[in-house]
């Protein structure tokens, strides 16, 4: 989560990380006519209304023989609820062909089968130095974003991380149970402080992590989509999870006057299929970042028709004959052709056959072509989203209220558990 988000995994989490197939939609339309959506929005919250009132929630598919990360069916039962996912990404920057291949692009249909919460993680964004007067202006802008991508707020909940206090007051009492030399190994802490010098380093860049693990389990969450990049994160997660609900949970606090039990779900991850890491168009070793010194190196969502053409035009290729994938000697080779299988909708052995004889000259123009007609309807939308400031406003607001009736409810068992006098 900490975007644009070593300590050794445990043995057992390779068995968890099972690829889960996602579809390759193209991104619905929103609707922006306000009857629809007021009623989209009258029909959300009922059902979440009746879901947060029945007290019944699905448990983690986990066994000793791996996890089963499927959805509740529909049609099981009517007091059956789906299977909780959150994820969120950093208001810093424009977001970028990473970010949406890698994330947004399936939480669009991951909204169908899950309860989905996806926020903007705005208190993430202040870690490093950042410009204070953008900061509000970006939240909105990403916001506007998920929408335009085809994040649907009849279906998921969508937020910013700020505007909901629990994040905050958990990630302190999970601190106080958080060993530091869990942090000190984390590996993204060790690259950002030395690239910034000691001096430079704020505490945040060091506890961050805990904050992720409050994002996380605050919301009592059955899966969390990741990258590969993100697999520690997430094994912290799961490791400060488990030590609180042994330090606090089960009798203790029941002596509390709490239910007893555990006091926060293991979350499992989810790994997407494909483009769960897009590449630098400069750098096919290295990931696709909004922090990258050259703009050269990634494609905006919001970037025009010329500027998409200009960088895949000047984007780093071989010299190699024909074009293929898997190829560890061609790492440039292999993103630009999944960054075309992904916004082309086609499967990977239908672009190995179309492009295996091509030159780079004649793919780079389909290339080109396929981003175009993909991310055009998306700033069409992104355009509409803006123009409209109190209807993102009021999705906002929705989202943040349905987001703090759950997080309200776990920082109080946590507090209770804790043994702190209740309010």
């Amino acid at each position: 989560m900490h975007t644009t988000m070593s300590r050794s995994l445990l043995s057992h989490f390779h068995f968890l990380l099972h690829p889960i197939p996602i579809p390759n939609p193209s991104p619905p339309r929103l609707p922006f006519s306000p009857s629809v959506v007021a009623r989209f929005r009258s029909r959300c919250k009922k059902a979440k209304a009746a879901a947060l009132s029945s007290g019944v929630r699905c448990c983690s598919g986990f066994s000793g023989s791996g996890y089963d990360p499927s959805p509740v069916s529909e049609t099981t039962s009517t007091s059956a609820v789906r299977k909780r996912v959150v994820s969120g990404v950093q208001p810093t920057g424009s977001l970028h062909l990473g970010n949406y291949l890698g994330a947004i692009k399936n939480w669009i249909s991951l909204q169908d089968s899950y309860e989905t919460y996806f926020f903007i993680v705005d208190l993430h964004a202040i870690t490093l130095p950042y410009d204070v007067q953008k900061l509000s202006k970006s939240t909105r802008d990403t916001a506007a974003m998920y929408l335009a991508c085809g994040i649907d707020p009849s279906k998921a909940s969508v937020f910013v991380q700020s505007h909901v206090r629990a994040h905050v007051e958990l990630m302190w009492l999970l601190s106080s149970a958080t060993p530091i030399g869990w942090l000190n190994k984390m590996i993204q802490f060790k690259e950002k402080s030395r690239k910034a010098g000691d001096e430079n380093v704020a505490a945040a860049l060091l506890t961050y992590p805990v904050l992720m693990a409050s994002d996380i389990l605050l919301y009592q969450s059955d899966f969390v989509p990741v990258g590969d990049d993100q697999k520690q994160h997430l094994e912290l997660t799961r490791e400060i999870a488990e030590r609180v609900n042994n330090l606090y949970g089960g009798r203790k606090w029941k002596k509390m006057g709490g239910r007893g039990g555990t006091i926060f779900k293991i979350p499992e991850p989810l790994i997407p299929p494909a483009g769960a890491r897009v590449m630098s168009l400069t750098d096919g070793s290295s990931k696709m970042s909004k922090s990258a010194d050259s703009d050269l190196s990634r494609i905006n969502l919001l970037d025009p028709k010329d500027v998409i053409a200009n960088k895949i035009k000047r984007c780093k290729t071989d010299s190699f004959t024909g074009l293929e994938f898997d190829n560890p000697e061609r790492p440039e080779c292999n993103n630009l052709l999944s960054i075309y299988q992904l916004v082309s909708g086609k499967t990977k052995e239908e672009v190995a056959l179309e492009c295996q004889s091509m030159n780079w000259g004649t793919f780079k123009h389909l290339l080109i072509d396929a981003l175009v007609d993909h991310l055009q309807p998306m700033q069409v939308r992104y355009e509409e989203i803006m123009s409209d400031p109190a209807y993102l406003d009021g999705v906002l607001a929705d989202g943040a209220a349905t987001a703090a009736s759950i997080a309200d409810e776990t920082i109080r068992n946590v507090y209770q558990a804790m043994g702190f006098l209740q309010r």
